[in-house]
């Protein structure tokens, strides 16, 4: 059924048009209206597929009707009827947006016309629903709803450019939720959505149509407060906590704790980018999150905690072009065995970062990889150049000695890494057993349950595994009782002292005493001098690594 409106002053002139249709059996609703205010009712009221306006009407003119319909809605088509048009109106009607004009003698063009307006009207409207939707789907993001990051970062410039021009002062936030990824774990991605989901609601509820909310990453939210002042940015910011501590979020009837912690910065005359404060809020937030979750940050620039944290960001971008040019290096540095029964080369792998012909030491960019979760990068650049190496100079073929490479606690919960190590070793074919991976026991004791697994398996492939700057922590001898490997490297700084601390010496000599109890062999770190290496020699201890046995140095 076709709703059609008739703009005529003549009840004759309506049924006319009305017997037309009807005889060309076309089914439609209909009204007729004669003035500007009749009209501008009609369409307020209804939805109208087309309208049908006489054009001599001494009260109101076609063309004051044709303005009328196209300034209400100006895709709603218009067909203007006449017994006698000038050329001139006519052209003047179709320039004003009428679709076609029929004249009365020939009515039978009326119904073709109709038909051919409404339909190309319907596909204007797909045309306009699917544009809308694609624009929806362009800045929106498709789970929550919400802005993406690509639309709040265009409402980030826009709001750095007034407050450049108006003097205002707007509030930049981003929340993390502090417990998703156990929900992930746990529970599966869709209790994790349905989390993603639940906040989703409470942010929309508890700010204002004129704040902008944002999905940013995984479980990342930013929130644009324009207007806005550090003490009002901090109240919402509380209540937003208080909210979601209290979703009482649950999923197949096991209840999680929710929470989230929020970075906070203001947008002034002075902000120089977008990416520049996006890059301070992000760090507010991750000072919240490690500082405890369910914390409030608010970032100054002054802090020298955040100059560290600029220092840190710099070198993300060197690493990763590091790894994409080939600009990391790989060092060796031989162990000696202090034992009889230790036979073969024993060495340890070590990367440096050629930065422009400066040889840069892990400790300066190692913090910045871990924080921003680039480690298993670049321990997968670590095992594949050390794979090559040991295959090209046969040492991975030998049938003794082994060769220590450095693992993160990140690369043990990416699921995919030990799949790739897997590969490189297919691909270098070098004996698994020529190999030990090795972490911290600080990693391994904060990863646990992924370090455990990693370690289980990597060491069904034969590989074999070392705990590092073991004695470290105060709950060192129980978890050996866990963590399943074959190295215990006893931490360096109490062999340093060992010669004139005799609790170092004790310390050592206990790490020493139940390694032997648990089936593994030991390696003393930070060896200085002959006599440390003599000492440590007569505790028992199997191997020794240091500058007092060998400096590192290049590959051959």
């Amino acid at each position: 059924m076709y709703n059609i409106l008739i703009v005529d002053d003549s009840q004759d002139d309506a049924l006319l048009l009305l017997r037309e249709l009807k005889r060309n059996s076309l089914d439609i609703n209909h009204q007729r209206v004669d003035s500007e205010e009749t009209l501008l009712t009609a369409l307020e009221n209804d939805e109208w597929d087309i309208v049908i306006s006489d054009h001599h009407m001494p009260s109101y003119s076609s063309s004051e009707a044709l303005a009328t319909v196209k300034e209400f809605n100006p895709d709603l088509p218009v067909i203007i009827v006449s017994g006698e048009i000038t050329e001139k109106d006519a052209i003047n009607a179709m320039n004003s947006g009428a679709q076609d004009y029929v004249m009365k003698d020939n009515l039978a063009r009326l119904v073709p016309a109709i038909e051919r307006e409404i339909r190309e009207s319907e596909s204007r409207h797909e045309k306009r629903r699917t544009e809308k939707d694609l624009e929806h789907l362009t800045y929106h993001d498709n789970l929550t709803g919400l802005a993406n990051r690509e639309y709040f970062e265009k409402c980030l410039h826009e709001a750095l450019e007034n407050s450049k021009t108006q003097k205002t002062s707007h509030i930049l936030m981003t929340l993390d939720l502090d417990q998703f990824k156990i929900i992930n774990d746990t529970c599966g991605h869709v209790a994790g959505d349905e989390l993603l989901k639940q906040v989703s609601l409470v942010l929309l509820r508890q700010t204002n149509n004129s704040d902008t909310i944002a999905r940013l990453g995984a479980d990342e939210f930013g929130i644009l407060l324009k207007n806005t002042n550090k003490a009002q940015s901090f109240k919402l910011a509380e209540k937003l906590q208080e909210y979601i501590k209290d979703l009482q979020f649950s999923w197949q009837d096991k209840p999680f704790t929710t929470s989230i912690s929020i970075g906070v910065v203001a947008i002034s005359q002075n902000t120089q980018s977008v990416q520049g404060i996006m890059s301070c809020v992000d760090m507010a937030c991750n000072t919240a999150k490690e500082k405890g979750n369910d914390g409030i940050q608010w970032f100054n620039e002054e802090d020298p905690e955040y100059q560290q944290r600029r220092n840190e960001m710099q070198w993300v971008g060197k690493i990763k072009q590091a790894i994409k040019d080939d600009h990391f290096v790989l060092h060796f540095q031989s162990m000696k065995g202090f034992q009889n029964h230790c036979h073969g080369e024993h060495g340890e792998f070590l990367v440096r970062l050629n930065d422009n012909g400066r040889l840069v030491f892990p400790g300066e960019f190692i913090p910045a990889a871990e924080r921003y979760r680039l480690m298993p990068r670049l321990d997968r650049w670590v095992i594949q150049n050390a794979f090559k190496y040991l295959a090209e100079s046969g040492l991975g073929h030998k049938d003794e000695g082994t060769f220590f490479i450095n693992l993160s606690g990140n690369s043990l919960s990416d699921k995919s890494f030990f799949n790739d190590v897997r590969i490189l070793l297919k691909q270098y074919a070098i004996k698994p057993n020529r190999i030990c991976l090795e972490i911290t026991e600080t990693a391994a004791i904060d990863n646990l349950s992924d370090a455990v697994e990693f370690i289980s398996e990597i060491r069904e492939e034969g590989f074999k595994f070392a705990l590092d700057d073991f004695g470290a922590g105060m709950s060192s001898f129980s978890y050996l009782k866990t963590i399943p490997v074959d190295y215990l490297k006893i931490d360096g700084s109490f062999v340093l002292n060992l010669l004139n601390d005799p609790i170092d010496r004790g310390i050592v000599e206990a790490c020493n005493t139940i390694g032997h109890a648990a089936g593994l062999q030991t390696i003393a770190e930070f060896v200085e001098n002959q006599e440390s290496a003599d000492a440590l020699k007569k505790i028992g201890v199997d191997f020794g690594q240091g500058f007092g046995i060998h400096k590192p140095g290049p590959l051959a």
